[in-house]
């Protein structure tokens, strides 16, 4: 079992731990960080001084998932669309590369749609996935996101998906 608790400055540490080659680092979508290698300094300035790169304030909300021993498995981020309080976008998921390809990444993605319908009452939930990022276009559409367009990008095309609040 899987919880979310928000971000924390030492977390910094462990996620850019997980990134240790560049193709890792685009997939995450590094690009918005700058250039690889990525430390922990950059990323802790970004969404402690920065708000994430989002120009709203209160509209960047960094999240880790901590396993049943405490230990810090997964990070994804969410973030409205446009300042839409009823669409959120998740991005920047990542999981440790020691436990991919478990369920860990489905397992954190189930929880942050529980928060976003359950707690911010969002309508939808987005996310984006290079085309060339086959087992994270699985994960996402393991929990229940789908398909909905193509966003032409550099260097690789990103699958838009989508889910809706099911109570809704």
């Amino acid at each position: 079992m899987l919880r979310l608790r928000p971000y924390k400055k030492e977390d910094s540490d462990i996620i850019a731990g997980w990134i240790q080659d560049e193709d890792v680092f685009i997939k995450w979508g590094g690009e918005l960080f700058g250039k690889f290698p990525i430390t922990a300094d950059v990323i802790c300035d970004k969404y402690q001084n920065n708000n994430g790169g989002c120009t709203e304030p209160d509209n960047f909300y960094p999240w880790v998932a901590i396993d049943d021993d405490g230990r810090v498995v997964g990070h994804f981020i969410m973030r409205y669309i446009n300042g839409d309080r009823k669409v959120l976008r998740f991005g920047w998921v990542i999981v440790d590369d020691s436990i991919r390809g478990k369920g860990y990444g489905a397992g954190m993605l189930k929880a942050g749609l529980r928060f976003a319908f359950d707690i911010f009452d969002a309508d939808k939930v987005t996310i984006g996935v290079f085309e060339n990022n086959d087992p994270a276009h699985n994960c996402y559409k393991k929990v229940g996101f789908a398909d909905c367009g193509i966003r032409q990008a550099e260097p690789v095309n990103v699958i838009e998906m989508e889910i809706l609040n099911p109570a809704k």
